[in-house]
């Protein structure tokens, strides 16, 4: 079974049968049930929505159905097109929509689809709202227009464009250092809209750029997650081209991977410590990240005087959290950088602008960068239980065993040590305690999770 419904939205794989996989017919209802909801908020209000898409081979077909779909509903349709995630996250608020839609699965192979939902802001759905939109699904609560009512249809071209200059008019965004800093930069969108949107962006920027599969024809020409084992080709490419830095972005270019000149992997994590870095040279603040993350940016912030906050994992815990404490950037390990002076969503086109500009400004190499950062090692592993086992009740006990250090309990278990931390995860689709650590070295990370395995099992 390949279809997931959440509250963040739908994604699934193409073809096979309903229900079961990302069908038409699936495609159909949950957009059906997102209009349905959005009617529910507005009354009698005529209601325009946003849609883009990132360039799977499945994209135009998703999102023809699910724009005759609101248009059935009465709903008019502003159509992007090829487009990115944060480049609809912006165009909804310009256009003075009421909502968007993403046709993307973001960084899974090119068999999936997927639908994500935003509101009125650009931002994405909460968990209430997501949970009403899947119920309207189960029940098929849907009621059609009458002929004269139905929404209509309206091709608007150049988005990206305007993404682009919305970024460049940031003021952190230093445009004329980074053109004085004269970089050759190699970047792999993975055949997707961040060939499209990011040498555009360096281009405009002054910047010397090196494609590598930035055709967006949807053939990802490797594994679309942007992590070390699927990027040898831009590595080797980054060497040979003599190059600053390589650019790797996922195919909704939400998620930010860099190259340093000799090849290696600057970090996902580090893409959000070295973007903090910068914002908090210059602005006062907070920052936030997930509980997963790395204690980089914890440090970095307490560097500049600012306050660090864990969230519940999910983009849309960060930036609830963000709001809460008016943090002035945060994201995600996994390479997301939000920045609120743009808009609260995660945004490679900014964390591109936002990098650049401090690697320009600091005249140091991209390596020598990383290298300044506190150095930190992650260990992922996960313990499979059987069904009859009370996950729960074995979170419990790990929180009160370590009572003494830093437990955090808002999503699932965090530990804070004094100089590594673990955090227990309890899956939402299949009985397993997912455990991550981090450490100040590869083999002191692993033998926390040993160690932290071993506890459950011993609770077992």
């Amino acid at each position: 079974m390949t279809l997931i419904k959440s509250i963040s939205g739908i994604r699934g794989t193409i073809g096979g049968t309903v229900n079961d996989n990302l069908t038409p017919i699936d495609a159909v209802k949950f957009a059906a049930a997102y209009g349905m909801w959005l009617r529910r908020q507005s009354s009698d209000k005529t209601l325009t929505v946003i849609i883009g898409r990132d360039a799977r081979i499945s994209g135009e077909m998703i999102s023809d159905l699910v724009s005759k779909t609101l248009i059935g509903l009465g709903i008019n349709v502003k159509d992007i097109g090829l487009s990115t995630t944060p480049t609809v996250e912006i165009a909804v608020p310009l256009e003075n929509a009421d909502g968007g839609i993403i046709i993307t699965a973001s960084h899974n192979p090119k068999q999936w689809n997927a639908l994500k939902l935003l509101n009125n802001k650009g931002e994405f759905i909460n968990g209430a709202a997501g949970a009403e939109i899947l119920e309207i699904a189960k029940s098929d609560a849907y009621e059609f227009t009458e002929v004269d009512d139905l929404g209509w249809f309206l091709n608007v071209d150049g988005y990206i464009q305007k993404h682009i200059e919305e970024v460049l008019k940031l003021p952190l965004v230093d445009t004329e250092a980074i053109k004085n800093a004269d970089f050759k930069v190699v970047v792999d969108a993975v055949n997707s809209t961040g060939g499209i949107a990011i040498p555009a962006l360096l281009e405009r920027l002054g910047v010397n750029c090196v494609k590598l599969y930035c055709e967006p024809n949807g053939q990802f020409p490797h594994n679309p997650e942007p992590l070390k084992e699927h990027l040898t080709d831009i590595s080797a490419l980054v060497v040979k081209e003599q190059a600053d830095l390589g650019i790797v972005v996922d195919p909704d270019v939400d998620r930010l991977a860099l190259v340093c000149e000799d090849g290696s992997m600057f970090g996902e994590e580090y893409t959000l410590v070295a973007c903090a870095d910068y914002v908090l040279g210059r602005q006062e603040g907070n920052t936030v990240s997930n509980l997963s993350s790395s204690r980089a940016l914890k440090d970095i912030t307490i560097k500049y005087g600012g306050k660090y906050t864990a969230s519940a994992v999910g983009e849309v815990n960060v930036v609830i959290e963000m709001k809460k404490t008016n943090a002035v950037i945060g994201g995600e390990g996994n390479g997301g950088i939000i920045y609120p002076d743009s808009h609260y969503g995660r945004d490679s086109l900014v964390g591109v602008a936002l990098f650049l500009s401090h690697l320009a400004n600091k005249k140091v190499s991209c390596k020598t960068l990383r290298n300044s950062y506190p150095e930190y090692f992650m260990s992922k592993n996960k313990i499979e239980l059987t069904p009859e086992i009370n996950v729960d009740a074995i979170l419990e006990k790990i929180a009160d065993i370590y009572k003494e250090e830093e437990v955090n309990t808002i999503d699932g278990v965090k530990i804070d040590f004094e100089s590594e931390w673990v955090h227990l995860r309890k899956s939402n689709t299949e009985p397993i305690i997912r455990i991550y650590t981090e450490s100040t070295s590869q083999n002191k990370a692993d033998d926390l999770a040993k160690r932290i395995i071993q506890k459950i099992q011993s609770i077992i």
